[in-house]
């Protein structure tokens, strides 16, 4: 269907889908959130949907390419630099003004790529000097040689917790020293904990639920779905129950007031600020 992994899902699957649990979607990690931004297109309360699980958790990094003045998180902090991003208010701008936010840094956006692959050519081409939200698992599909032949600077990392496959990366939480700076990071980085989760409608019979979540688990710990994930070169590590994943949803929902402020803050100074 029409926005079947964003907010047209979750608005069918809250308001429309049959809740006998013959129907569930997956849905894009940021949907979650769009209510928390204040999005009043996010028809649904994402406390009252179920979640089932996820097969993976999202670590995303800070990228620089590797002719540009900025070497580090200092030079971040103290040389204006620019970085590519989607529309004023995607997730790479967002991230990017939430790092500016809390780091200081001095990151101007030129918006207006397609997507993730074509912020990244222009990277390659010297349109733009940065990226701020990569994933990992996308970026050593798509450019497997960055990270090792040293093409990108990776300024650091972040989402739950550091990422095996980048021993030495810095991990954005441990360089931040205020708590509330903190708390702010660990809401925003809320969707990468998610990865890719499945859901379906609330009012679905308990039974059914705990049958699907337990449906799930088996299938993200089976070796032929495995086998499936490292053919396909997606990283299927990590599952979460849907329980798991609720939870992490109504932690980012139950922080305090004014962190929460601060956030939505930084994602409406975004909505239509860059051309």
């Amino acid at each position: 269907m029409p926005a079947g992994g964003g907010l047209g899902a979750a608005n069918h699957l809250y308001n429309l889908a049959d809740r006998d649990g013959t129907v569930i979607g997956i849905s894009q990690n940021t949907v979650p959130f769009e209510p928390f931004f204040g999005n009043r297109q996010a028809q649904f309360d994402p406390l009252k949907l179920n979640w089932l699980g996820t097969p993976t958790s999202e670590v995303a990094m800070y990228v620089v390419w590797h002719t540009s003045k900025i070497a580090d998180l200092h030079d971040a902090q103290t040389r204006e630099f620019v970085a590519g991003g989607a529309g004023a208010g995607s997730t790479p701008v967002l991230y990017g003004r939430i790092f500016n936010e809390i780091f200081g840094m001095k990151a101007h956006f030129i918006t207006g790529y397609p997507g993730q692959n074509e912020i990244l050519l222009a990277m390659e081409n010297g349109e733009v000097e940065a990226m701020p939200s990569p994933f990992w698992s996308s970026l050593k599909t798509s450019r497997p040689h960055w990270v090792p032949d040293h093409l990108v600077r990776v300024l650091f990392q972040y989402g739950l917790k550091p990422h095996p496959e980048l021993a030495g990366v810095p991990f954005a939480l441990d360089l931040l020293k205020s708590e509330d700076d903190k708390a702010l990071l660990s809401a925003a980085s809320a969707p990468l904990s998610l990865g890719r989760p499945f859901l379906a409608p609330p009012g679905v019979p308990a039974d059914r639920i705990a049958a699907l979540r337990t449906a799930m688990m088996q299938t993200f710990a089976d070796p032929a779905f495995l086998s499936d994930c490292e053919k396909a070169r997606l990283e299927c590590s990590e599952a979460k129950s849907g329980q798991t994943v609720a939870d992490l949803i109504a932690q980012a929902y139950a922080i305090p007031p004014a962190i929460k402020k601060r956030l939505t803050d930084v994602y409406q100074l975004g909505q239509g600020a860059e051309k």
